[in-house]
């Protein structure tokens, strides 16, 4: 019988980098076309929240649309209509269809 010695593998840092190539590669991927493009989103609406005014013009994630009456830092008394007036929480806005100044109509 014949014994063969075996070629030392390269081994330690090399081969540690080698196998995590994939995984850094991958999570680079999810950074930049999942986790950055969200957190400019939500930045974006975390400043539209923030600057509600009376009067503006607002629809909420339900398709409702008003003009803001009152704020407080948690909720929003909305005018539906000449009568209507409901209350909802500030995070239940959508988006502010136009600003409107501080005068009530």
């Amino acid at each position: 019988m014949q014994y063969f010695a075996q070629a030392a593998t390269p081994g330690g840092v090399e081969g540690i980098f080698g196998m995590l190539w994939p995984f850094i590669l991958m999570f680079a991927v999810f950074y930049f076309l999942l986790i950055r493009p969200q957190q400019k989103k939500q930045k974006q609406r975390n400043m539209m929240l923030s600057n509600l005014k009376k009067g503006d013009k607002i629809t909420t994630i339900g398709g409702l649309h008003g003009t803001i009456l009152e704020m407080t830092d948690d909720t929003v008394v909305l005018r539906v209509n000449d009568v209507t007036k409901l209350t909802f929480d500030r995070s239940a806005i959508s988006n502010v269809i136009s600003s409107g100044s501080t005068e009530e109509k």
